[in-house]
């Protein structure tokens, strides 16, 4: 490939900004932002070593770039022009000739021909020097050693300090006819195309926003998944802000998707259009705590709020809040619109709605005030949901179970109205809703008000039980959510993962154990969760199909080289 193809650029930026960076034809890209502060700032990104990658079809380290020529036509709006200070500029990061660690800061303009938002930019990595001015401030760049680079982008009113803007500011830049010549300007890339092997992708919006859409989806096709791509739009970067009190809340103005993530997944839907994948749009009851409404948010008996385990926390809408609910209709009916200008069939997925309990103490938090009110004013106390619990306090269960039901299908009843033909899609995590410590909580968090047909299709996942090696939960997990909610296994989908931690690569093997055995049950399709780990850990799937017993053979040089 190419050096600086616009496929393995990426984005980078500071909380509570945006950004994406999608391609725009073979030899362009475009980046959209919205800044919410005077401090923000954004980077497009050229890493010399590819962190993102499959290690099949990741690119070749290469850090000395002192041979190669970028050339590319630049256009933005709504950012700092290339002739103001703080304007676009390509900070460079490595090591100089004696190998100490430097940056440089090189000014676009000083190597521009044309206007400030329209120009034609010409970057000889031989021949480069920070500072502002040249000759006068000049800084030679010696890019014989380098990490990374990036283009720093801007909203108009940037000072690099931190008072928010009235309302959200986007903007826009465009590389377009991006061409890099010299010795240096073509890199190795894994060229690797499995054999389909009958499983499906899951990835998560918040966890690969900073990639192209090209890049991801591609990515899913040459490793050999096939069917519909389980897409979580996430928790944390697909909405709107507004100022509030020191803090930025999700808001409706404007719209509701910000306009990074709006393209971004137009983008995606196209590019998964194109390769014959499909999309399974999931959406949770989850959203980043900070932005969260107060009033928004689940509670304990205490008040306190229900959160994650993730750093910073997420938090959990309360499926009594109206205002909440409704939120996450429009959300849902946003990407939905999406998929149909793209002309995809839709699906969509509730992703584990539940009512939250508190890791180590047990205290299910069914005490916001909208859900008081919707339980009957002053539900009874359920201190510990684990352990044994009287008829009210099992009642109480059952009657969160079925305000839980019921947003759940206003939410399938709103796609539907978008798309008549919609699937709709429940994940339900099993070792939480079915909890041997808490047998009663499935009263709460897998209500019977979701039993079939109030979905199309029941979705399960259990990473832990996987992960700890606890096959013989999975079997009677899958069997008791068959049970209580009757959906036969071929209206059942498998999501089979995930490793959090790179030092837990060893659990693939457990994984890949689950996804066949899923497959072996007769589940209507099984996923991989998910890319980023898949391509983190370089996760390769291969199924036989039972050809396990295998003729040997010579190992002898076969005469033509075997492509894809």
């Amino acid at each position: 490939m190419k050096r600086f193809a616009p496929t393995h650029w990426t984005v980078n930026f500071p909380r509570p900004m945006m950004a994406s960076v999608v391609t725009a034809a073979p030899d362009a890209l475009r980046v959209d932002a919205v800044f919410y502060g005077s401090g923000d700032l954004a980077g497009l990104i050229w890493e010399a070593e590819d962190k993102w990658s499959h290690p099949l079809l990741a690119y070749e380290t290469a850090r000395d770039f002192r041979s190669c020529v970028l050339r590319f036509r630049w256009r933005s709006g709504g950012l700092r022009r290339l002739d103001q200070t703080h304007g676009p500029t390509l900070t460079i990061e490595g090591r100089d000739a004696s190998g100490a660690p430097r940056s440089w800061y090189v000014r676009l303009w000083n190597y521009a021909s044309g206007d400030p938002e329209d120009a034609e930019i010409m970057l000889d990595f031989s021949a480069l020097a920070g500072g502002f001015l040249l000759p006068a401030e000049a800084d030679p760049v010696w890019a014989g050693d380098v990490d990374r680079m990036f283009i720093s982008l801007a909203a108009p009113d940037y000072d690099a300090g931190s008072a928010p803007f009235a309302a959200g500011v986007e903007g826009w830049c465009e590389l377009s006819g991006i061409s890099c010549g010299g010795a240096g300007s073509v890199l190795a890339v894994g060229d690797a195309m499995l054999p389909e092997h009958g499983l499906s992708m899951a990835t998560g919006y918040d966890d690969c926003f900073n990639q192209t859409p090209e890049r991801i989806v591609a990515s899913i096709h040459a490793l050999g998944y096939r069917g519909d791509i389980n897409h979580y739009v996430g928790m944390s970067h697909y909405f709107r802000l507004e100022a509030l009190g020191g803090g930025f809340y999700v808001s409706l103005a404007g719209g509701v998707l910000n306009a990074p993530c709006a393209a971004w997944h137009a983008d995606f839907a196209r590019r998964a259009r194109a390769l014959g994948l499909g999309v399974i749009w999931s959406l949770s009851y989850e959203l980043f705590d900070a932005h969260c409404w107060n009033d928004w948010k689940q509670r304990a008996e205490n008040g306190d709020p229900a959160l994650t385990g993730w750093s910073p926390p997420s938090t959990l809408l309360s499926p009594a809040h109206e205002g909440a609910m409704s939120y996450l209709r429009l959300v849902a009916g946003s990407f939905v619109s999406i998929a149909l200008s793209a002309g995809l069939e839709i699906r969509f997925q509730v992703g584990e709605p539940w009512w939250w309990v508190m890791p180590g103490d047990g205290r299910i938090c069914l005490y916001d005030d909208a859900a008081r009110a919707a339980l009957g004013g002053s539900p009874v106390s359920i201190p510990d949901v684990r352990g044994v619990l009287n008829g009210a306090q099992k009642d109480l269960l059952d009657r969160a179970g079925a305000v839980l039901a019921a947003s759940t299908a206003a939410l399938c009843a709103w796609v539907k109205g978008i798309a008549p033909g919609a699937v709709t899609h429940l994940l339900a995590y099993l070792p939480t809703v079915l909890d041997s410590l808490a047998p009663e909580a499935k009263r709460a968090n897998l209500p019977l008000g979701w039993a079939s047909p109030a979905f199309d299709v029941l979705q399960l996942e259990d990473y832990d039980w996987v992960t700890e090696g606890r096959e013989r939960l999975t079997g009677r997990g899958v069997d008791l959510a068959t049970e209580r909610l009757g959906y036969p296994v071929g209206e059942q989908h498998y999501l089979s993962g995930f490793v959090l931690r790179p030092e837990d690569a060893a659990q693939w093997r457990e994984i890949a154990g689950a996804a066949d055995a899923a497959v072996k049950r007769g589940t209507a399709a099984t996923f991989v969760w998910a890319l980023p780990q898949v391509a983190r850990d370089g996760f390769t799937c291969f199924r036989w199909h039972g050809e396990d017993d295998v003729q040997a053979f010579d190992d002898v040089a076969f005469p033509l080289g075997i492509g894809r």
